[in-house]
């Protein structure tokens, strides 16, 4: 789901981080790379354009975190656990840009569980 979501930002022509979780060994980042790769190989076509893949950078959630300092927006992508996303959102807050907006894609968990806990001004931010 990440992915088609990336794809579809840069397919509007907007840059995009996409992290996923840390991959032992030397390319950590190996997970959201390839996710990238195969977005230009997918069928039906994910990019409009194969060149709206340059528009996507990636990484990981260990390493890449400070990344996000330069996002307008945060677009959580993980697995339905509110535990995991909860932990998540605490990991990335102090990582955000001023005026960073942080939203979910999640299907099952209301707004009032996610941001549960958190400190007023982080959930400000959260669509």
């Amino acid at each position: 789901m990440g992915a088609g979501i990336a794809a579809h930002c840069a397919n509007a022509g907007c840059k995009v981080l996409l992290l996923d979780i840390a991959k032992e060994g030397d390319d950590r980042s190996a997970i959201a790379r390839t996710a990238v790769e195969q977005m230009a190989k997918s069928n039906p076509e994910m990019l409009m354009h194969k060149r709206n893949a340059k528009l996507i950078s990636s990484g990981n959630i260990e390493d890449d975190l400070d990344k996000l300092s330069e996002a307008d927006w945060v677009i959580e992508v993980i697995i339905e656990n509110l535990d995991i996303k909860q932990k998540l959102y605490a990991s990335m807050s102090e990582h955000l840009g001023p005026r960073t907006i942080v939203s979910s894609n999640t299907s099952t968990l209301p707004r009032s569980e996610l941001v549960e806990g958190m400190s007023s001004e982080m959930a400000s931010r959260f669509l």
